[in-house]
């Protein structure tokens, strides 16, 4: 009876969140880790189902941003991105508790939340335009280094870790030369079953599989693999409209229970108890953010510096990764934890709100498609 409840408020939180997304011109993203939020500090609980279908939905968010990422233009201008990327990583890592929980600390305060800055991109017509793509590429560059300490500096390794790699890195080979036969084949396209968009959870839930076997996350893969099939999404119109479709059902149902269960993860009540201790991470995270990506974006962003700084300075995904495994691991306690989470959600919300609210790059030329088309 309760799961039945639970489902039913699940589905209301979407659509409601939706619609306030609309009637106050703000991320959805946003709105539904706030109702997330609201409704586990009312009582209400997560299931299985939701577990499951909210990881499910990070993974495949991930993989549509790196299918998102302009290589040409990541090559292009690489130092750019990558100097963006990397001080975004380092200096809140250097900023950051006991020497494990510290590392814990400063690699979830490094991370940059894929799945937000993508929404939120997305949501803003800006994921094809130059700021869009510069801000996806430095973003690939910070998590990158967040998800290779982390694989560093606390791996145990066993017989199913090799196996996970070897097994995603296979993936990744044949995907990138196969695909083609999936996504340009007469018999598949337009047709109402969507094998292609079934093609893809395929992958992505080979990944997951072995993942939990080697008892490892299937974040990185799934972007390296969206990264390097994204040419096959720009090749023809056929395949644009592929990944508009994978967008849609993702939009839909999946990404959002992904952002409301991250949100029913905090507890209002223990935050108001450590607010200091709160507060003090959050500022670290957003001071720290901000030294090491304004001057840069400011240099090479010129038109959307402030908006690639705040958007640089959200965090959740391979945060909440981080944060997972130390509390599982033992190297942070559950107040540590509760506030850490806390402080990830907070730095999703703010900077992506006064982002979008004040610092939209809309008068940018920037908004022309760096391949000549219009916005959208």
């Amino acid at each position: 009876m309760y799961a039945d409840i639970s489902t039913l408020v699940v589905g209301l939180l979407i659509f409601i969140s939706s619609l306030i997304s609309l009637k106050l011109g703000l991320s959805v993203a946003i709105i539904e880790i706030i109702s997330g939020v609201l409704a586990g500090n009312l009582g209400l609980k997560t299931e299985e189902w939701m577990i499951f279908l909210s990881g499910f939905g990070g993974i495949v968010l991930t993989f549509l941003a790196g299918a998102e990422i302009d290589t040409r233009l990541m090559k292009k201008k690489f130092r750019e991105s990558f100097l963006i990327g990397l001080f975004s990583f380092l200096i809140p890592f250097i900023g950051g508790w006991s020497l494990q929980a510290s590392l814990i600390t400063g690699i979830a305060l490094s991370e940059t939340s894929l799945d937000v800055v993508y929404s939120a991109l997305v949501e803003n017509n800006l994921s094809r335009t130059e700021v869009g793509k510069m801000l996806m590429a430095a973003t690939f560059i910070t998590n990158t280094g967040t998800a290779l300490v982390l694989s560093i500096l606390f791996a145990r390794p066993s017989l199913y870790t090799f196996i996970f790699i070897a097994v995603s890195i296979l993936v990744i080979i044949a995907a990138t030369k196969f695909s083609h036969y999936v996504f340009d084949n007469p018999k598949l396209k337009n047709r109402v079953i969507e094998p292609e968009i079934k093609y893809i959870f395929l992958l992505l839930l080979i990944f997951i599989y072995f993942a939990n076997l080697g008892q490892e996350h299937a974040i990185l893969p799934a972007f390296m693999l969206g990264l390097l099939m994204s040419k096959h999404f720009t090749e023809s119109s056929e395949t644009k409209i592929v990944k508009n479709r994978l967008r849609t059902v993702a939009f839909a149902i999946i990404t959002p229970l992904f952002f409301i269960v991250a949100g029913m993860k905090v507890s209002l009540p223990f935050i108001l108890s450590a607010f200091g201790l709160f507060a003090a991470l959050f500022v670290v995270k957003q001071l720290s953010k901000f030294t090491g990506v304004y001057f840069l974006a400011k240099r090479y962003i010129p038109n959307g510096g402030m908006y690639t700084t705040l958007l640089m300075s959200t965090g959740l995904t391979f945060g909440l990764i981080a944060i997972v495994f130390g509390l599982h691991s033992g190297f942070i306690d559950q107040a540590q934890y509760s506030v850490l989470t806390g402080v990830l959600i907070a730095s999703a919300v703010i900077p992506t709100f006064i982002a979008t609210k004040w610092f939209m790059p809309v008068h940018s030329e920037d908004l022309v498609d760096i391949n000549g088309g219009n916005k959208k």
